[in-house]
């Protein structure tokens, strides 16, 4: 569970509990029902990280688009709808190298526009030979990107890194030497879906 999700239940629980308590115990009620999805929306389940030459999702989600029309990077995008586990992991074992922030719109995250006109927090992420890169892209409803991370950090496959507050968009940019094992349309999870697998030399 994400410290965060308490708070929220927290809060609109004691929101709920003056409705209750000062108008209509009705009134209260969704206020209630709030709070209990704040606990499940926050959940922070624990991930088998795969071993091996593997690149794995930093992120939940539904993979939406996989452009490859320039050959120095490929890119994953991958939507979480509200339902889906907002916390972001590493792809891969490294050093952070940079980690740029860059304000911008809030438009549907699910939407291709998204990738190059939304607020995002993009990692750089180097080791064993690769570099891959990861934004943390806002959405319509998500307007709060958290990183716990600063440049220089080392990190491990599947590490937790960050968090995106409700529906949002990961973009995952790989080089060359990557061999990308997933499909558009296809689910996957944060830590343990397989990406994309290192080529042989």
């Amino acid at each position: 569970m994400v410290i965060d999700g308490i708070y929220y239940a927290l809060a609109l629980s004691a929101g709920g509990a003056a409705v209750w308590y000062f108008s209509r115990p009705a009134f209260g009620v969704p206020l209630f029902l709030l709070a209990v999805f704040c606990l499940y929306f926050f959940r922070d389940p624990e991930r088998a990280i795969p071993d091996g030459p593997v690149a794995v999702s930093p992120a939940d989600g539904k993979v939406v688009a996989i452009r490859t029309d320039d050959p120095a990077s490929a890119r994953i995008s991958i939507f979480l709808n509200i339902f889906d586990v907002h916390v972001n992991r590493a792809p891969i074992a490294g050093a952070i190298t940079n980690i740029e922030y860059k304000k911008g719109e809030f438009l549907v995250a699910s939407r291709e526009v998204a990738s190059s006109q939304n607020e995002r927090n993009t990692f750089t992420i180097e080791g064993q030979g690769s570099r891959v890169a990861f934004s943390q892209i806002a959405g319509l409803i998500a307007r709060r990107i958290v990183c716990y991370k600063k440049t220089g950090d080392q990190v491990t496959k599947g590490e937790r890194v960050g968090l995106i507050k409700f529906g949002s968009r990961v973009d995952v940019f790989l080089g060359p030497e990557w061999e990308i094992t997933v499909k558009p349309g296809q689910h996957v999870s944060g830590g343990s879906s397989i990406l994309a697998r290192r080529r042989q030399a």
